[in-house]
């Protein structure tokens, strides 16, 4: 039986269908969700996609967070369904404390679009198991609202538990790719849950998955391909 990935869009949503032609090439079966419905359609796991969802008014995610979809997200997430928060989708986790901090404006000012270093930092997530612990990769970064904040507590608790997922590589700052783009505090581009069935980050990991698109690269690919593993063996 193939797995079903759900994508929900929200108003402003961009990244959607993106999203599902990844989970489709993945060799999962994507499933579009809207964001009024409370109907998760039976779906083995949900991506909340990139975009400007609701314009970004009041603050990223803060609005598409009381959606109807999200009640449900929100309550399967913590019953242990996996859920991946990408860019837009990240915001919305945040605001909906399924993953702690908050999004900001980036400390520059300005919006950021480029293909972006990471360092994996957890491979052992519902998302990251296709990945290795300490492996670098190249995943497009697009982002207004990417600078990841949390009081210091909260940093040292993610730090301790291994809840980092991924960081920017600031090794070589001057060369294309590297260094923090947003001045996220140490560097965090993307973290998890306890249970690792959330995860959210701010790359777009769904533009890094055919050599012809995007990088040129297929290195988002195994964000898809790692949930499907852990779908069929679970």
């Amino acid at each position: 039986m193939t797995a079903r990935i759900g994508v929900v869009t929200f108003p402003g949503s961009l990244d959607d269908r993106d999203t599902q032609r990844a989970i489709r090439l993945a060799g999962a079966e994507p499933v579009a969700l809207w964001h009024k419905d409370k109907d998760l359609k039976q779906v083995d796991a949900v991506v909340l996609p990139g975009g400007f969802s609701y314009g970004d008014y009041l603050r990223a995610g803060a609005i598409s967070r009381f959606s109807p979809v999200m009640e449900t997200v929100i309550e399967q997430a913590r019953a242990g369904l996996p859920v991946l928060g990408i860019c837009n989708g990240f915001q919305v986790l945040t605001e909906a404390h399924l993953l702690p901090g908050a999004m900001l404006g980036n400390d520059h000012l300005h919006f950021v679009c480029r293909d972006q270093r990471l360092r994996v930092e957890n491979a052992s997530t519902a998302w990251t198991s296709d990945y290795s612990e300490g492996q670098e990769i190249s995943i497009p970064l697009k982002n207004m609202d990417g600078r990841y904040v949390a009081d210091e507590y909260t940093l040292d608790e993610l730090e301790a538990e291994g809840r980092v997922a991924f960081r920017y590589v600031v090794r070589g700052e001057a060369a294309e790719g590297y260094g923090n783009p947003n001045g996220s505090l140490r560097d965090i581009a993307g973290i998890t849950n306890e249970a690792g069935n959330v995860v959210g980050l701010m790359p777009h990991p769904e533009h890094a998955t055919e050599p012809l698109i995007g990088t040129g690269r297929t290195d988002g690919l195994p964000f898809f391909t790692s949930i499907l593993k852990k779908l069929v063996t679970a």
